[in-house]
């Protein structure tokens, strides 16, 4: 590893995600030694999967028009790969248009099917173990309560970036690699490594280097905020804070719960962000090792409106997901099928259901790597926080683009 601790620059957008935090299958791998150059297989309408939608296209307009005005504000010859098929700006605007305007009907499963055999092209991921199947994980917007001010409730600063962090573009250093970067901080005239996680949370290395945007009372819920890089803090005077994440520390992300697997905390068939909270909550002796153990630390600024996505536009709930921008085309129309659960009144997961529906290739992560990872947002609530915390299911990426005439 590089000493001073590289890191993707798709990194910097909304997710580090659940599944980092749990661990993984390795079976779900992103093992690009083996597969076909191509991240995508360009299907014969005979082999297209049974498109329906589980949310009866609802919220799907809103997640379209902010891929739109994603799309619309990049230059008219920018193009997209799609299985090795350049797929033009203009040409990816107007099969978003024209899905909106067909899905206003609200198509039967049937019509619907027709529409898109005769209309679009159907490219599937071939997955992490190149024959189509991925890891689907579950992401979502994290809920805390706050103050302005560090107070004996509230006393663990969300921070902003460090007025002495240092960030090296690759565009200006031609030897580092495309899509890299460099973060450290300047000591004796040299570039090294910026603090840790320990040294941040539990040896005050920030104190006088980074203002806190805010202060919170859960130490795990912070650490959980920092994993799902967005989220809100509601204050005691009634205001909200819209917090987003705005850089990191540059170390490497390391899974909390692939270490309390390890150690034999928690069951394999037990492990989701739940479980690690009740551990650290029953373990609180534990909590500066076990936190300590991951050295990536996320810095954050306020937003108006988000959560923001790493297209810089809001990500909507149902709708958006998260893959490896340097794999897949972004913004483009989305169709998944996996899992999702159904929840009781007490907030206990029942069973898994099918999960079919259209999304939008809307944000990234840094544990989103390869054809094989799809990390789906919840929004916020109860009921998002069951589903991200649990979601470790297989399932199916497609790509949908208007055919050329």
């Amino acid at each position: 590893m590089n000493p001073f601790f590289r890191i993707a620059a798709a990194g910097a957008c909304l997710v580090v995600l659940t599944a980092a935090v749990l661990g993984g299958c390795a079976w779900f791998g992103a093992r690009r030694s083996g597969l076909p150059e191509h991240p995508m297989v360009l299907l014969t309408p005979d082999s297209y999967p049974r498109f329906s939608d589980d949310l009866a296209f609802d919220n799907l307009p809103q997640a379209i028009e902010q891929s739109l005005s994603y799309l619309e504000a990049l230059p008219a010859d920018r193009s997209f790969s799609f299985a090795g098929d350049l797929v033009s700006r203009d040409r990816l605007i107007d099969s978003l248009l024209s899905f909106r305007a067909f899905i206003a009907t609200r198509p039967s499963p049937e019509a619907l099917n027709r529409h898109v055999a005769a209309h679009y092209a159907v490219y599937q991921s071939r997955g992490g173990d190149g024959n189509g199947r991925a890891l689907f994980t579950g992401y979502y917007a994290p809920l805390l309560a706050g103050s302005l001010i560090e107070t004996p409730s509230f006393p663990y600063p969300v921070y902003g970036v460090p007025d002495d962090l240092v960030v090296v573009e690759p565009a200006r250093f031609p030897s580092l690699s495309a899509g890299e970067r460099i973060v450290g901080r300047v000591e004796n005239g040299r570039l090294v490594p910026y603090f840790d996680r320990a040294a941040i949370d539990f040896e005050g290395k920030l104190d006088g280097r980074a203002t806190p945007i805010a202060w919170v009372g859960d130490r795990v819920g912070l650490f959980f905020l920092h994993v799902q890089g967005s989220g809100k803090i509601c204050m005691e005077n009634g205001r909200t804070l819209q917090v987003h994440y705005h850089g990191t520390n540059g170390h490497p992300y390391r899974s909390i719960g692939k270490r309390l697997l390890e150690e034999g905390h928690i069951p394999r068939e037990q492990m989701s962000m739940q479980a690690i909270r009740a551990y650290l909550d029953a373990n609180p002796a534990s909590m500066q090792e076990v936190l300590g153990c991951n050295p990536s630390y996320v810095f954050f600024k306020v937003e108006t409106d988000g959560p923001l996505g790493c297209l810089g536009r809001k990500v909507t709930p149902g709708r958006s997901i998260a893959v490896d921008r340097r794999v897949f085309p972004m913004a483009g129309l989305s169709f998944i099928h996996t899992e999702k659960p159904l929840v009781d009144a007490d907030g206990v997961i029942r069973h898994w259901a099918g999960c079919r529906r259209f999304v939008l290739a809307q944000d990234t992560g840094g544990a989103i790597r390869g054809p094989g990872r799809v990390d789906l947002f919840w929004g916020e609530g109860p009921y998002a926080q069951i589903a991200a915390g649990h979601m470790k299911h297989p399932g199916k990426l497609y790509f949908l683009v208007k055919k050329s005439r």
